[in-house]
């Protein structure tokens, strides 16, 4: 009787557990590909304060990543895309290398003093920063704890182990996947992946990004979804956010679709 009590206790902590994780992935995927990416990296939409302020908080409790080294890092995939130079190509790694090493490939990118100087000069440490913000393991080790008081010691761990997985697989997947496998209907490298955009809010369609980059949507078709723009329209509409472009800006090199 108390092994059918404790495993009824086991399953339902994991289910708990689970659904969290997931959820929790979800915003930091969202604050990932709203406030890092299109906000942060290429000025899609620019951010009011307030919004700035709680994607900067939730940004550190779900991934510890410091935005100024991760927008370094995706401009110079940008400017050496697929070439020599690019911190994470599949092109010259290969897919399964980028997608097992992703998290290495980014710390060394993010490390290299060069790199950080040349494509994040725009972007300058602050006193939240030097207070909280640069402190990753402060960030991770808070969100946990905050976790494990709430939905106690078993659930709080699996919901963390749960989102790690996720989060670091998703994004891996986008530089790895995202340019291998998948649609191209812009002559780039990059794919598009509509089951993957489902699962990185919009960060799928990466070959939209490419030739678009300067776009706050990355959803080019009406049969395409991207799960980010409904959020960014959310800040427009509240206006805690104001959009570069109101339509889709193809760089030059895109400006003719190929067949799908």
């Amino acid at each position: 009787m108390r092994y059918g009590v404790d495993m009824n206790w086991f399953v339902r902590a994991l289910l708990i557990g689970s659904a969290v994780g997931f959820g929790i992935s979800i915003i930091a995927n969202t604050c990932t590909t709203v406030f890092l990416h299109r906000a942060l990296s290429h000025r899609a939409l620019t951010l009011r304060q307030p919004a700035t302020f709680i994607f900067r908080v939730m940004v550190w409790l779900t991934t510890g990543i410091r935005p100024r080294q991760w927008v370094a890092v995706h401009r110079k995939h940008h400017a050496f895309t697929d070439v020599e130079g690019d911190p994470h190509s599949p092109v010259l790694l290969g897919w399964r290398t980028v997608q097992m090493k992703n998290v290495a490939l980014y710390r060394a990118a993010a490390k290299d003093p060069e790199t950080m100087s040349k494509y994040a000069k725009d972007l300058q440490y602050d006193a939240w920063d030097r207070i909280l913000f640069n402190r990753a393991w402060l960030g991770l080790g808070l969100g946990i704890t905050l976790l494990v008081v709430v939905l106690g010691p078993v659930a709080g761990i699996i919901a963390a182990v749960v989102h790690m997985n996720f989060y670091l697989a998703g994004s891996a997947a986008v530089n790895a996947i995202g340019h291998h496998f998948g649609r191209r209907s812009y002559p780039n490298e990059a794919t598009n992946n509509q089951w993957l955009a489902f699962l990185t809010m919009g960060e799928g369609l990466h070959n939209n990004h490419h030739a678009a980059p300067s776009s706050p949507r990355l959803s080019h078709r009406r049969s395409e979804v991207d799960p980010g723009w409904w959020v960014v329209k959310m800040l427009t509409w509240s206006r805690l956010a104001r959009l570069r472009f109101t339509d889709v800006r193809l760089n030059a090199k895109s400006k003719t679709p190929q067949a799908a």
